[in-house]
C-alpha cells in the first residue's frame, strides 16, 4: 500500500452513531504501543495506517499498566509524541478511555476523577481535545447523572467531541441513554464491547439490539480474540510463553477448532488470510461500525488493513456463522 492521498480517499468512512464522527471500517488498537511495540515500531505503524486512509486510533489511560514496571499512560504518551511529529491533528480521530484503575483510589467515573484524569490524557496525547472519550468500565458507585454531567461540561469546554461506553451491560447502557434523554445531557454515541467470531454471546442479543435501535456506533475490541482468529495458535505448544498465551489457550477446544476450519475455508476461497476474514465478518455485521485490531509490525498492519476491501458473500457469512454458533 503506497501512502498516497488516493489511498486516503479510497477508504469509505462510516458514521459513528450520531457523534458526527466518520470513521474508516477498521480502528487501530493502541494497547500494544509501549508494550509489544516500542516507539519506533509504533510510529511506523501509525504513519502507514493514516497514509492508507484509516483515521481512528483507540487507546486508554491504563495502557499498558499491566506490564511490570509500567504505570499506565505509555500508549497515550507514544501517540502524543507521534501526533506532535505528524502535525495533522484534524486528519486523525483519537479515542481514549477513563475509569480503569491507575493506582490506589485512582479509578471510576466520578466528576472529580474525570476532570482530573482528562487533563492527564490531554497532556500525554499533546492535544487540546479528545474525539471520542469513553467510560472504560461501568462504575456502579457513581450515579449515571454525575458521570454524564461531567462529560457535558467537557464537551461544552471543547475538550471532548463525543462520548462512548465500553464494557457496559445492556441494562446499564439503556439506563444511561435514558438519563441523557431525560436530563438533556450528551449521550453515549458508541459502545466498545468484547466481540469477535469466537466471543459472540456477550454482545449478540439484548446489547446488539439496543445498539441497532438507538443507532449507536459499535467498535469491537479483541476482534481477533487475542490473536486466536489469525490461525497462528492451533495447539498448546503454539501458545506457550506467548504474551497473550493465557487468553488464547481457553479457545483451544472443539468449537474453536471448528471456527478455525471455517476461517481457513473462507480464506482460501477469497485468497485472503484467516485474520482478514475474521475482521471482514465483523465489518459485515449489521451493528458493527468498525472492529478494533492492533499490530506490532508493518506486516501485521498490512494484513489487517486488507480486511477493509474484503467483501464476504452470503455463503461465506453462513459458513462462519454456522461454525461459530
Amino acid at each position: 500500500m503506497k501512502g498516497t492521498m488516493q489511498n486516503a480517499t479510497a477508504v469509505k468512512k462510516r458514521p459513528l452513531g450520531g457523534s458526527g464522527l466518520e470513521i474508516a471500517p477498521l480502528v487501530l488498537g493502541g494497547n500494544v504501543f509501549g508494550w509489544t511495540a516500542d516507539e519506533a515500531a509504533s510510529f511506523e505503524i501509525l504513519d502507514a495506517f493514516v497514509e492508507a486512509g484509516f483515521n481512528m486510533i483507540d487507546t486508554a489511560d491504563i495502557y499498558s499498566k499491566w506490564v511490570p514496571g509500567h504505570k499506565g499512560g505509555e500508549s497515550e504518551t507514544i501517540i502524543g509524541s507521534w501526533l506532535k511529529r505528524h502535525g495533522n491533528r484534524g486528519q486523525i480521530l483519537i479515542a481514549t478511555k477513563v475509569g480503569g484503575e491507575m493506582g490506589p483510589g485512582r479509578k471510576g467515573l466520578s466528576k472529580a476523577y474525570i476532570f482530573r484524569t482528562v487533563e492527564d490524557s490531554l497532556k500525554r496525547l499533546q492535544t487540546d481535545y479528545i474525539d471520542l472519550y469513553q467510560s472504560h468500565f461501568d462504575d456502579p458507585e457513581t450515579s449515571l447523572e454525575e458521570t454524564l454531567e461531567a462529560y457535558a461540561q467537557l464537551m461544552k469546554q471543547g475538550k471532548v467531541r463525543a462520548i462512548g461506553a465500553s464494557n457496559y451491560a445492556a441494562k446499564r447502557l439503556a439506563q444511561a441513554l435514558e438519563v441523557s434523554r431525560h436530563k438533556g445531557y450528551p449521550r453515549y454515541e458508541s459502545l466498545q464491547p468484547l466481540y469477535n467470531l469466537y466471543d459472540r454471546a456477550e454482545f449478540e442479543g439484548e446489547l446488539e439490539g439496543r445498539c441497532l435501535r438507538e443507532k449507536l456506533g459499535v467498535i469491537s475490541y479483541f476482534s481477533l480474540a487475542s490473536g486466536f482468529l489469525t490461525g497462528k495458535y492451533r495447539s498448546e505448544a503454539d501458545v506457550k510463553g506467548k504474551a497473550r498465551g493465557d487468553r488464547v489457550a481457553k479457545n483451544l477446544n472443539p468449537r474453536g477448532f471448528r471456527i478455525l476450519r471455517a476461517l481457513d475455508e473462507v480464506a482460501q476461497k477469497h485468497g485472503a488470510t484467516p485474520a482478514q476474514v475474521a475482521l471482514a465478518w465483523l465489518m459485515a455485521r449489521p451493528a458493527v461500525t468498525a472492529p478494533i485490531a492492533s499490530a506490532t509490525n508493518r506486516k501485521q498492519l498490512d494484513e489487517i488493513m486488507g480486511a477493509a476491501t474484503l467483501e464476504l458473500d452470503t455463503d461465506s457469512m453462513a459458513i462462519l456463522n454456522g461454525a461459530s454458533a
